[in-house]
């Protein structure tokens, strides 16, 4: 019988499991999923958190599911995982138990923090090591910050007493009752705390953040053996061979294994990573250097353009304002008007990222007049994924990158046809979408087949043709409407207090 690799895949709103069995034709193709919504936690504006507990049933709810629907757990080779980035959790080494809510990567909480340092002229340094700029959405400042609000932790954390990580370090610690302590290189290329070339923590950017290196997990590969799984959480000690944070997963389920590839995916937020090689390429126009993947002796490296707002900017309409009763409406009102109107969305409900970096600006929506109405706003935020994706296109090509020929895409928002189209028109590439969609899970399981020696390599095998649109915008209408955008960003971050 075929074995299987268990993909844990713990995003934002949800943690799923997938099982991939290796197809006749290449590549994996899934054979039994199992999803958990996760509750979020607003404690105060631009605070955002998770229940890392409940992080942990919800996975283990889902892999015993899977398992089961699969056949049982004699059918499974080994587990990766992906995992929403940045997330920062901090818990007791002794007990296993989570000190605090986990602070999530939206979160602004630190955005002091983050500018003390950059007013006083630390960014280049940190730049120049991590790829990163100095930012509340990164983990170093989330962990110093759980440190401080806990009595007693930072000294604990200077003892061992207490550990920090990103979510797959905290589900690989649970998964393993507690042996492993351990990230991928991947999630700690996003705390600004590792050297991005060397792949190592680097002890004056821990001091420079006030995070205790003996509180930090090792780094290891992204199909390296990660630890093995106590058999009471699965029913049998099953190795944990691959992880990787899931824009990174994502590119390597799209199969971007080459520079001048790259794919965006579109959920809570959107991210796109393109591939630049083997060797780190510094931007200039404010994307994050970051690490693409690194497994099985190669190295990718990549940049990447953050957008904080996405799918959640649908959430909000459906659920904030009630103008929508479900989101997959959405395409439907924007299709139902001639034009918008005029009517610009800047979702900056948790600031903006690349390549404003404005972590103070809030969600604005400019241009209204009597005439708009529910539509104009559902087609505003629907349009403002393919501006703000165009923004990220424009700064790669500033960085000296090639301008893209077709532009992979994944995440619930690709099912709305209208906007990829809009999307295609607005940036002027093709947009191709594959037909199995969770990338993220499919690159975690790719990760693991190759680690556990099921897949000789990360080479992409399609199954299905790609959904595809081709710009047809006239080039005219594009910069009038690009203009109208940059306008009411402009706007937005002027309206800041």
């Amino acid at each position: 019988m075929s074995k299987l690799i268990l993909a844990i895949d713990q995003g934002t709103t949800s943690t799923r499991a997938i099982a991939f069995e290796t197809a006749p034709e290449g590549g994996l193709r899934p054979v039994a999923v199992s999803q958990i919504e996760l509750a979020q936690h607003f404690p105060h504006p631009g605070w955002v958190e998770h229940d890392a507990g409940e992080i942990w049933n919800a996975t283990l709810q889902t892999c015993r599911e899977v398992i089961r629907k699969a056949g049982g757990v004699g059918r499974f080779a080994a587990v990766g995982i992906t995992n929403q980035r940045e997330t920062s959790v901090m818990w007791d080494a002794a007990t296993g138990e989570p000190l605090h809510r986990a602070i999530v990567w939206q979160d602004r909480r630190t955005a002091d923090a983050t500018g003390k340092l950059a007013a006083a002229g630390e960014e280049p340094g940190v730049q120049a090591a991590t790829g990163l700029i100095l930012d509340p959405y990164f983990s170093a400042s989330k962990y110093a910050w759980l440190l401080d609000a806990v009595p007693g932790a930072r000294a604990r954390s200077e003892a061992g007493e207490v550990k920090l990580g990103t979510i797959e370090c905290w589900l690989i610690w649970k998964l393993t009752g507690g042996a492993s302590h351990v990230t991928d290189a991947t999630n700690a290329s996003r705390t600004s705390l590792m050297e991005l070339t060397t792949r190592e923590w680097r002890a004056d950017l821990c001091d420079l953040f006030g995070v205790p290196m003996a509180a930090l997990p090792e780094i290891r590969g992204c199909a390296a053996l990660l630890g093995m799984c106590e058999a009471s959480a699965l029913g049998a000690a099953l190795p944990i061979h691959g992880a990787a944070g899931d824009q990174q997963a994502a590119l390597v389920g799209h199969g971007a294994l080459k520079p001048g590839e790259a794919k965006i995916t579109y959920g809570t937020g959107a991210f796109l990573v393109a591939n630049v090689g083997a060797t780190p390429v510094a931007s200039s126009s404010r994307l994050l250097g970051t690490l693409g993947y690194a497994a099985a002796g190669q190295v990718a490296y990549a940049l990447e353009g953050s957008i904080f707002s996405a799918g959640s900017a649908i959430q909000w309409l459906r659920d904030g304002l009630g103008v929508l009763e479900e989101s997959r409406r959405s395409e439907a009102m924007a299709q139902g008007l001639k034009d918008n109107g005029g009517v610009y969305l800047v979702p900056g409900f948790t600031g903006l990222g690349a390549p404003w970096w404005a972590p103070d600006v809030r969600g604005a929506v400019v241009g209204l007049t009597r005439d708009s109405g529910p539509a104009h706003f559902v087609r505003a935020a629907l349009e403002s994924l393919a501006y703000q994706t165009r923004d990220l296109l424009d700064a790669l090509e500033k960085d000296g990158a090639p301008p893209l020929e077709v532009l992979k895409v994944d995440g619930g928002v690709t099912a709305n046809a209208w906007a990829m189209q809009f999307v295609a028109d607005v940036c002027g590439v093709t947009v191709e979408r594959p037909a199995f969609q969770e990338m993220t899970a499919l690159g975690a399981a790719k990760l693991a087949a190759l680690g556990v020696g099921l897949i000789g390599d990360l080479e992409d095998h399609p199954v299905e043709a790609p959904a595809r649109w081709q710009p047809r915008m006239g080039a005219d209408e594009r910069d009038r409407l690009l203009k109208g955008w940059r306008a009411a960003v402009k706007a937005a971050i002027v309206a800041v207090p």
